[in-house]
């Protein structure tokens, strides 16, 4: 979750009105899912951590301020910058199309940074990159001295040697790859251009290195500094959307801090797309979606009054959605901001209409007895995530993917169990053998257009003596503590060595897998002993 640090005093002057500590704190718990995390009263510095991760914009005092002005009546409807047409233009090379192929800029104007100021736009920059732009893969923003820079700008792809610069904390020329293989930054992040044959650069019409987006700015360049009034924003990334989103949000902070706001022309070729785009969007929403969410009676007066509040604009029956905003998408996403507006603790309570007593599902009571055998042979029991990177599914078929994942290492659904015992063995090498670990817990896959999920059980054995027998007893015990009759057909898995894994069959039904793990598997993984594995669908143990 987001946490950002700024002036209190700082955040009144936005609003725009004087607010003592408790009411700030009493509000952001209220509407804004948000809360004080710490006052520094000597430095007059409030820490905030806010728990939506789906609102960018007020991931900063000014868009906070921007979202309380709505609440508190203080300004009605939706705000939106003024943005001056100019020339100033962005040339998109076709060479970035299969690296990092969209881009947005503007360029600000008219207010001298000091060191709170700037500390704060890095501050937002960062925020952001690190968590709407999912560690800058999606997006990962700019900042330059305009001063400095010649226009055209132009973005392209290049090989990784072809060009040098000084990046920003560092004392030498680098290539690319170089930048990569020793710069801090680029260690750091040298993952998002993995498959990368050609790496995106950003030069201006002179020649002048700005940047290697998504890595590093240019010393000489892009660098921002207490004192510079003028400067160049760009947000590079793989989802043009999230880039224009990027755009919007800081062209409005910039222009509420004072800054005079220029749209650039990004040329792609063939089209042009002037950033930042202050489009809105419509989606429909009546009195009766209000209640169908929310439950509150509301005429359509009111709910106009409401959507004012939450910064939005109306049109007979369409709310008119900030450009700020990426989070709205059904009508569902307008019903909540209305009943936010409203406030929450405004809505009365419901009378208690039915009562009921929470009992286990009868199939947890069967499988927890499993897990007691499982104990019982000398196995300890691993709990992992649902959720998982996508190098750790098995197989490629039917594999669930998240369309808007935070981090790779949850940006799927895993399918087996099999890879969490393989990282919990590669992650204990230190510890003594054998090893012999265990988990339960729900797997998934997409079938047709559908998504079939189950409860399955997996169980990995490590030591210098581990094979397929060792394993095929752990199973029977398993079985007859179930009273479950299966048979076991020889079977080939590429998770298995040939020959030494087979297929458990149920009913005719295949419901598992058991063998050796093969060594390329445990190399992979790094596991230095040899290890076995079983891994059951439970639901058709259970089916009965």
């Amino acid at each position: 979750m987001p946490t950002i640090t700024f002036s209190f005093r700082d955040f009144q002057q936005l609003l725009g009105k004087k607010m003592s500590l408790e009411q700030f704190e009493d509000n952001l718990t209220l509407y804004a899912k948000a809360e004080v995390e710490k006052y520094d009263k000597a430095k007059d510095e409030v820490t905030v951590k806010l728990d939506d991760t789906n609102l960018p914009y007020t991931w900063c005092p000014e868009g906070l301020a921007r979202f309380f002005k709505g609440i508190l009546g203080l300004s009605k409807g939706l705000q939106k910058p003024t943005v001056k047409s100019s020339s100033y233009k962005v040339i998109v090379d076709s060479s970035v199309k299969h690296v990092r192929p969209y881009i947005a800029a503007f360029v600000a104007k008219g207010r001298k940074l000091d060191d709170y100021l700037l500390k704060q736009i890095i501050q937002m920059q960062e925020k952001f990159c690190e968590g709407y732009g999912r560690r800058r893969q999606k997006v990962s923003i700019g900042l330059y001295a305009y001063k400095k820079i010649t226009f055209p700008v132009h973005y392209k792809a290049v090989e990784p040697s072809s060009a040098r610069f000084t990046p920003l904390e560092y004392d030498r020329l680098l290539n690319l790859r170089q930048i990569l293989e020793l710069h801090p930054k680029g260690r750091q992040y040298a993952w998002i251009l993995r498959d990368a044959a050609k790496y995106p650069l950003l030069e201006d019409d002179k020649g002048e290195i700005l940047s290697f987006p998504p890595i590093i700015n240019s010393s000489s360049t892009g660098r921002l500094e207490v004192g510079d009034s003028d400067m160049l924003f760009e947000a590079t990334g793989t989802d043009e959307e999230s880039v224009n989103l990027a755009a919007n949000i800081f062209a409005h902070n910039l222009f509420e801090r004072g800054f005079e706001v220029f749209s650039v022309t990004v040329s792609y070729g063939g089209r042009n797309s002037i950033t930042p785009q202050q489009k809105t969007e419509k989606i429909s929403i009546t009195p009766e979606t209000v209640e169908e969410v929310t439950g509150l009676k509301l005429t359509a007066a009111q709910v106009r009054q409401l959507l004012a509040k939450a910064g939005y604009d109306s049109s007979g029956s369409f709310a008119i959605v900030p450009p700020y905003r990426a989070d709205i998408m059904h009508a569902v996403d307008v019903a909540e901001d209305v009943a936010i507006a409203y406030g929450f603790d405004k809505i009365p309570d419901e009378p208690l209409k039915s009562y009921t007593i929470g009992l286990p599902h009868p199939s947890v009571q069967k499988i927890n007895k499993l897990r007691k055998s499982v104990v019982a042979m000398g196995f300890q029991e691993v709990f992992s995530h649902i959720l998982t990177d996508k190098g750790s599914v098995v197989g490629s078929a039917g594999i669930i993917e998240l369309g808007n994942y935070m981090s790779e290492t949850y940006s799927a659904v895993r399918n087996s169990l099999l890879p969490q015992l393989l990282d919990v063995l590669s992650r204990n090498k230190h510890a003594d053998y054998p090893q012999k670990i265990f988990e339960e817990g729900i797997i998934a896959a997409r079938e047709g257009s559908g998504i079939t999920e189950w409860h399955s059980m997996a169980l990995a054995s490590a030591h210098s003596k581990a094979d397929f027998t060792e394993m095929k007893q752990y199973l029977s015990s398993l079985l007859a503590s179930a009273a479950a009759k299966l048979e076991i057909r020889p079977a080939e898995h590429p998770a298995f060595i040939k020959g030494r894994a087979g297929s458990i069959i149920m009913d005719g039904k295949p419901v598992g897998l058991i063998g050796e793990i093969s060594p390329a598997i445990l190399a992979k993984w790094g596991i230095e002993m040899p290890a076995a594995a079983v891994e059951i669908n439970l639901d058709f143990l259970f089916s009965d």
